[in-house]
């Protein structure tokens, strides 16, 4: 379980900036060839095997719930902010968007065929982190998929720093993959790159990991 204080704080602190973050980021994939690459790749995956609809965790203004439904998922979006949830439903009317906590969702066990957690980790603190897997982990079905997005780093040990909107953390993609594997899941497949000029000089990771089994 995330500590109630924390979560608090990331509501409120998105919560204030949701017209802004909403105005910067909703067409940010359209510079972003890898993402949408890797998030192609998973959709693939994710149809192939039919396990069940797609959550979006931390979904924010809803883009990228709409353009995983474009590549053909059936998905909805739940964000912590009330002010996020009411932007991606103004948005995207033909989609379902929900208030919730990605480390306890209202969901029954095994619904799921795939999770996308797009740089919504990167909040929480790391010693909280293996529960929000272990929440995964329950609500995919076996065979199903978890895409994470975040910010890495090569210290073995998460990193802090200041996200602007409220603190964060950055990973090692090692480290993160030895959390989730502890949760139950096996690697398919990374993608690590290097910042564009306009963004901070932090290297971003894609980790695409699977939960063993036949859906």
């Amino acid at each position: 379980m995330i500590d109630p204080a924390v979560l608090h704080d990331t509501r409120a602190a998105y919560d204030a900036v949701a017209p802004t973050y909403a105005e910067l980021f909703s067409n940010v994939l359209e510079t972003r060839p890898m993402e949408r690459a890797l998030l192609a790749a998973f959709a693939e995956l994710v149809r192939v095997h039919g396990a069940g609809p797609v959550a979006d965790l931390g979904c924010g203004p809803g883009h990228v719930t709409a353009h995983l439904n474009a590549l053909g998922l059936d998905t909805f979006g739940v964000d912590l902010s009330a002010e996020m949830v009411a932007l991606a439903r103004r948005a995207h009317p033909h989609l379902q968007f929900d208030e919730g906590s990605m480390a306890a969702l209202d969901l029954p066990g095994g619904a799921l065929g795939g999770i996308l957690a797009f740089y919504s980790i990167i909040h929480t603190p790391p010693v909280q982190l293996p529960a929000v897997f272990t929440e995964f982990e329950r609500v995919l079905a076996p065979g199903g998929h978890l895409l994470l997005g975040f910010f890495a780093g090569d210290d073995p040990r998460p990193q802090e720093f200041d996200h602007k909107v409220t603190l964060a953390y950055r990973w090692s993609p090692d480290s993160l993959l030895d959390l989730v594997r502890q949760a139950g899941f096996t690697e398919v497949g990374r993608m690590l790159r290097e910042p564009y000029e306009h963004e901070r000089q932090f290297r971003h990771c894609q980790l695409l990991v699977r939960k063993p089994g036949n859906p």
